[in-house]
């Protein structure tokens, strides 16, 4: 009888296991299948840099500490994590969806005042990509930090919401 219980508990955890992979990606709350797309090709591209809208790179990060936040981290970044800032300049409209690889803390700065998200979707079960933010900007420049990642990489994509 024990060899059943267990057996059978085997196969509902695979059942179970499989079901989440299936979702995979199909579980965030809007399609993320552009940054898949583009997270393929995402070119190296060193902290402190101008990100694209409507394009992915594959973004350095540095010791948290040396990451020259503009403003601190909304959540403080462990010690031996990563971050970095960068740029952006938000289109007319200015909805911006950003989507990263790993996890790591996003905060989007726009004349000097830390903006609060406007939606979020992040998932485990998807290769490759792990959290979509979206922002409600002003047109012009805007300041982006990256904190709290694990390893010295990260693949970003910027773009427009669906």
């Amino acid at each position: 009888m024990k060899k059943v219980v267990i057996s059978l508990f085997a196969i509902l955890a695979g059942t179970s296991f499989a079901m989440a992979e299936d979702a995979g990606c199909e579980a965030f709350k809007w399609p993320v299948t552009r940054e898949q797309a583009l997270f393929a090709a995402a070119p190296a591209t060193p902290a402190g840099a101008e990100l694209a809208v409507g394009a992915a790179a594959d973004l350095a990060l540095v010791p948290a500490e040396k990451a020259g936040f503009t403003l601190p981290p909304e959540r403080a970044p462990a010690d031996g994590t990563f971050g970095a800032v960068a740029s952006v300049d938000v289109p007319a409209g200015g909805a911006i969806q950003i989507s990263l690889s790993g996890e790591a803390w996003i905060d989007v700065i726009q004349d000097g005042k830390a903006i609060k998200s406007a939606g979020y979707s992040g998932v485990k079960t998807c290769p490759g990509i792990r959290k979509s933010v979206r922002f409600k900007l002003a047109a012009g420049p805007a300041t982006v930090q990256f904190s709290g990642a694990k390893k010295a990489e990260l693949k970003v994509a910027v773009l427009t919401p669906e």
